[in-house]
């Protein structure tokens, strides 16, 4: 079994639908008349691009190219990406599993305190949180360098067992042409008014354990609406939970590709043909 996706060079096929079509005419022409390219992953506008001012001094690490994104699995629902412009983002940013480094811009989400941070480094730029901490929404539209970053709220679970509205967010990242979504601590199924916010969803990082956030069912309804190529798993800590969900997964019809490494460097042009789940280990820093 290949040890990445690099070895898998072809496009994915998608269904042609008007919407989608649009979609890509769009994003052909941003790449001509709007540095940086960001990737299109919405279907429905509600929000402007954000543009780096004219004068802004980028500098570009000899590490990425310029249409790739490393993405490295931390532990539990921390990934740190890393842009080609040397933004790091941190998801689920918590006080137990961090990144060697202080991340650029730090995601949170407010399941409990594995998602969050009660003492985030002060170095972090920007801090964003899942959930209004005063209640309400918590909307966030933000570019930083080379990445657009957006948030889609759903609600959550308390430990009570009653309804948290808006207590937790899918974080949407746009780089380097890819759309790679979130889904943090997610306990219900999505609206077709969610998924049409989404877009597509090239990658997506889905908590499979089976028990806190979604059961296995509605995991994998959540992964058909979304449609994505390539799903990695996260938040499987529960004994049992990762063979339980390669199984689901193969049945519907999901490569399994088990990484070596704990890091990844994808681009558009290395996404898998067919629908794939990547498994990464934690790897701490």
């Amino acid at each position: 079994m290949a040890s990445g996706v690099s070895v898998l060079k072809l496009s994915r096929y998608r269904e042609i639908n008007p919407g989608r079509v649009i979609a890509v005419l769009l994003g052909i022409f941003l790449s001509f008349v709007a540095q940086p390219a960001f990737a299109i992953c919405q279907l429905i506008a509600n929000g402007p691009y954000l543009q780096p001012q004219a004068d802004a001094v980028r500098v570009w690490q000899a590490s990425l190219q310029a249409g790739e994104v490393q993405i490295r699995y931390i532990g539990h629902s921390t990934f740190e990406l890393e842009t080609p412009g040397g933004v790091r983002i941190a998801t689920d940013y918590n006080d137990s599993v961090r990144p060697f480094l202080p991340p650029t811009v730090a995601t949170m989400n407010g399941a409990h305190t594995t998602h969050y941070s009660l003492a985030p480094d002060p170095s972090i730029e920007h801090l964003l949180y899942g959930w209004n901490r005063e209640g309400g929404p918590m909307d966030h539209d933000l570019t930083v360098e080379d990445v657009r970053i957006r948030n889609i709220q759903t609600n959550i679970r308390g430990w009570d067992g009653e309804t948290r509205r808006l207590g937790n967010s899918i974080f949407i990242f746009e780089i380097a042409d890819l759309c790679i979504a979130h889904l943090g601590h997610l306990h219900h199924r999505l609206t077709k008014d969610d998924l049409a916010r989404l877009g597509q969803i090239d990658v997506v990082f889905a908590a499979i354990d089976n028990s806190s956030t979604l059961r296995l069912d509605s995991l994998m309804d959540v992964l058909a609406g979304i449609g994505p190529t390539m799903v990695i798993p996260m938040h499987f800590h529960f004994a049992g939970a990762l063979p339980a969900f390669m199984g689901r997964a193969t049945e519907a019809g999901y490569r399994i590709v088990r990484a070596e490494t704990p890091k990844l460097v994808i681009s558009r042009s290395s996404l898998p043909v067919n629908p794939t789940v990547y498994i990464m280990m934690p790897g701490g820093t």
